[in-house]
């Protein structure tokens, strides 16, 4: 798979890059929304782990300006926040958004990437 991971937290793009790559897939980190939407506008990702609190542009953000990618496969999305409440998780799944809450396991990462099709 293709991912695109987006933290402002350099401890943790780095966490996820080495397991995910390790895993054979095919990774590219950035630090802010701003960053993330330059990227996607450049490449096809199957996936995107995304925090929600960034500065310059927000996770949440991020994720409605998704629609704009119109010449472009939009990928699967993952908030990797510890800022997410049950409500919001709830609302997330709803709209086919996962959730993983920081700090997380190896395990918890594994679970997500298998239920990504």
């Amino acid at each position: 798979m293709n991912i695109l991971i987006v933290d402002d937290e350099q401890l943790v793009r780095w966490f996820l890059e080495r397991a995910l790559t390790r895993w054979g897939h095919k990774v590219i980190s950035v630090s802010s929304g701003k960053e993330a939407l330059s990227a996607l506008g450049g490449g096809e990702f199957d996936l995107m782990f995304t925090d929600l609190r960034m500065p310059e542009e927000d996770g949440s953000t991020l994720i409605s300006r998704l629609g704009e990618i119109t010449d472009r496969k939009v990928p699967k999305v993952v908030i990797c926040s510890a800022y997410v409440t049950q409500e919001l998780a709830e609302k997330y799944k709803g709209e086919g958004i996962m959730v993983l809450r920081k700090p997380f396991r190896l395990e918890e990462l594994e679970k997500i990437l298998s239920g990504v099709s």
